[in-house]
């Protein structure tokens, strides 16, 4: 498939006689895609019923006259103040009970009837005025679920749909005191209507209680997506797409994206390098002008699985954003990298956000393609450079990987209910797994929980998967790969409680976890050999061979056959270990890649990128600082 790039464009913005020479300049940029309308409802929609479409007729034509593609997003992140003036209960509500105000985006909450009604119509409207338009070649779902921290909600309307799901889920009040474990504490329930939503209790709410919310949650996200979805779809035969966000795990994004056929995501590497990445200052100080050089890869591969195969970047960081603890600009070549990097990765378009920097409102720090006074911001430049390579680039594809590291986002949920110490994270631990197998030289398919059919990998991770239902369990004995499960692997059931027999209890694998700590972060536990476990550890009993141990000779790791269980998170130095004992065994070849230097195998190259301030040396040559260099296979 043709790789290509795009940008995002607001013609509400910015007078219509600039229009077609901003549609001439994306064409002559090299640019295809042009994503707009998402937030533009006040200007759809000033009034109740007071429909002004036909400066969005234009704006269409104007793009699509040039030879560009839209995609038309809806716009339903940015509820007009009427709407809110008209359903005032349909804001969120913070844990704390303060609703959410309107003067900024995404003030709605996903269980509101009325505001889902208010959705549907505008969708509607939309749908039907352009669904079979010729240059609307694509759609965009809302805008950035779960951004500023806006899927839970503890909102009267949250509770009476939280109350009704429960009911559907469990059937009757005494199978959910049952599964809750409510006697402790006399938390038994008479009725579902009698059940609150767990925030201002005196202390923590029971687990159970919870984790129920985030499950509850999230499927509010799915649903108010889907309605969206089958509107669009009754008018329009083009493909769907939302663009999810970096370390958002709120919501269940492969339930979401079963309704679409795109995944997308905005990939902002160095707005995400301080507060989501999880590094410390010293990486954050060598990196602060490149980002971290894993964190997109991450996010490549996990929504490559969202969309089932088919994913876009929709957003990339133009330079310096406004929104992060500090916005430095990128190193020059950053940009051209990053677009590569996603390429490699098998992204089909990468947009840059945005194309002219706004010189009003909230984002008016954020850099775009062009400066506010037209001309051309290093983005652009970079983004040239990009069109012109792709012209002349054979198709680069991502095929299966040996190594498949399953992500979940209901083990996300379960660890934020009961992380069990402070720093800790089911992200953080997956994405620590990921980056070992990154320095490694290894490309990584990362799979969703549901996943049973691992035809072709030869090994499989699962890192912290805290509930296993059964039947994974028993494929993953049945399996020729590797299986490396631990710490926190099958810890819980499906409703938060300890099981009996104790964890892991996995056929074929004689092992319980007996008792559990967190460790301050800066008491690890060293392991001979080298390397530590840091935050948590488990003390394992069992048969097997004993395969990594601690300084003190306690297992801190067991195997029998083809599965392995890790007791502890393991450092940087111990998944090393780790898994280039295991890669050896498996027969896959490993690098020792240091420093910013990364690597993604796709069909026939290699693709090197350098995250490097500085040139560096590869096996397939030297690679300039921020450069990005083709290795034929």
């Amino acid at each position: 498939m043709k790789r290509t790039l795009g940008t995002c464009y607001y013609p509400e913005h910015w007078p219509e006689e600039i229009w077609e020479a901003d549609a001439r300049r994306m064409a002559e940029t090299g640019l295809t895609w042009i994503r707009i309308g998402e937030f533009a409802w006040s200007r759809l929609e000033p009034r109740p019923g007071d429909l002004h479409f036909e400066w969005l007729d234009r704006a269409i034509e104007t793009l699509g006259r040039a030879g560009l593609k839209v995609v038309l997003g809806t716009p339903t992140a940015t509820p007009p103040r009427w709407v809110v003036d008209k359903h005032p209960d349909m804001v969120a509500v913070d844990a704390d009970g303060n609703p959410r105000k309107f003067g900024s985006r995404r003030h709605y909450c996903f269980s509101h009837e009325g505001f889902r009604q208010e959705s549907d119509r505008i969708v509607k409207l939309v749908a039907e005025r352009y669904g079979n338009n010729p240059h609307v070649a694509a759609w965009q779902t809302d805008n950035e679920y779960g951004c500023h921290d806006t899927i839970l909600s503890y909102s009267d309307a949250a509770r009476k749909a939280f109350r009704v799901w429960l009911k559907s889920r469990y059937g009757s009040i005494e199978a959910l005191n049952r599964a809750w474990g409510n006697v402790f504490w006399s938390m038994e329930y008479l009725s579902f209507d009698e059940i609150d939503l767990p925030n201002l209790t005196v202390t923590e709410p029971n687990p159970s209680h919870t984790l129920a919310f985030r499950r509850f949650s999230s499927d509010q996200v799915v649903t108010f997506n889907k309605r969206q979805v089958d509107i669009i779809r009754a008018h329009s035969s083009a493909p769907i797409s939302h663009n999810y966000m970096g370390r958002v795990t709120d919501f269940d994004h492969f339930k979401v994206g079963d309704d679409l056929e795109i995944a997308t995501w905005d990939s902002y590497p160095l707005g995400f390098l301080e507060d989501r990445v999880g590094a410390d200052d010293a990486h954050q100080r060598a990196f602060m002008r490149q980002g971290d050089p894993d964190f997109q890869a991450f996010h490549h591969d996990l929504y490559r699985a969202v969309g089932k195969g088919r994913w876009w970047v929709m957003e990339q960081q133009p330079g310096p954003v406004n929104w992060a603890p500090h916005n430095p600009a990128p190193l020059p070549g950053m940009m051209r990298l990053w677009a590569w990097e996603a390429y490699a990765h098998g992204a089909e378009a990468v947009c840059y956000f945005r194309w002219r920097q706004a010189p009003f409102a909230q984002e008016q720090m954020h850099a775009g393609m062009l400066r506010p006074d037209n001309a051309d911001a290093p983005a652009l430049l970079e983004a040239r450079k990009v069109a012109d390579e792709l012209r002349d680039a054979p198709d680069v594809s991502a095929p299966q990987a040996s190594v498949a590291l399953i992500f979940d986002y209901d083990a996300d949920f379960a660890w934020t209910t009961q992380p069990h110490g402070k720093e800790l994270s089911y992200f953080q631990l997956v994405f620590d797994t990921y980056k070992a197998l990154r320095k490694l030289g290894l490309s990584v398919d990362i799979l969703r929980g549901e996943t049973r059919d691992f035809s072709g990998y030869k090994i499989i991770a699962l890192p912290g998967l805290i509930y296993v239902p059964q039947d994974l369990k028993q494929v993953l004995a049945e399996t020729e790969a590797l299986v490396v499960m631990g710490p926190r692997t099958a810890a819980r059931n499906a409703d938060m409680v300890i099981p009996v027999p104790l964890p892991p209890d996995m056929p074929g694998l004689d092992l319980a976890v007996s008792r559990v700590e967190s460790l301050r972060p800066d008491m690890p536990m060293p392991l001979k050999g080298g390397g530590a476990f840091t935050g948590y550890r488990e003390e394992l009993e069992g048969a097997g061979e004993v395969i990594l141990e601690l300084e003190d000779s306690q297992p801190a790791a067991y195997r029998q056959e083809h599965l392995v269980y890790v007791g502890g998170w393991g450092d940087e130095t111990v998944l090393k270990r780790l898994y280039t004992m295991l890669c050896e065994e498996a027969g896959i070849d490993t690098l020792d890649l240091a420093g910013g230097v990364r690597c993604r195998v796709t069909d026939g190259l290699r693709i090197w990128t350098n995250y490097g301030a500085e040139p560096a040396d590869t096996p397939a040559g030297r690679i300039e600082a921020a450069g990005v260099l083709f290795e034929k296979l």
